[in-house]
């Protein structure tokens, strides 16, 4: 059984930083993608960004792009997002999932709450 926990969310004002992690348990994390998504209240679940095995390779949501950063340190089994900028439509929570690939995931987190004040 394949444990994801989230960590790092928390209150923040519009233009500032967080740094959301996730910790894998197993011992093949290094053979999965990795990805952050998120669900405001009242909105459906979306994709935020996703890592390759490598972490070579980066995806992100074009809301995002450019302020958000995914990372991975498969020594630690770990993945992180560290969030710039902020604004308060980022307010939501953040939940990590284990991929098949970029567009499958079949393990998820229990969510991290992530507030953005104006």
């Amino acid at each position: 059984q394949v444990q994801l926990v989230e960590s790092g969310g928390g209150l923040v004002q519009a233009g500032g930083s967080l740094r959301l992690s996730c910790a894998a348990s197993g011992r093949t994390f290094s053979s999965y993608v990795m990805g952050w998504f998120r669900q405001a209240p009242g909105k459906e679940r979306e994709f935020v960004a996703a890592i390759s095995r490598s972490g070579g390779v980066t995806y992100y949501a074009d809301s995002v792009k450019g302020r958000f950063t995914i990372s991975r340190d498969n020594a630690k089994n770990t993945v992180y997002l560290q969030m710039n900028s902020l604004k308060p439509e980022d307010t939501a929570v953040y939940y990590c999932a284990r991929g098949i690939s970029a567009k499958e995931y079949d393990y998820w987190g229990q969510g991290t709450q992530v507030t953005v004040s104006s």
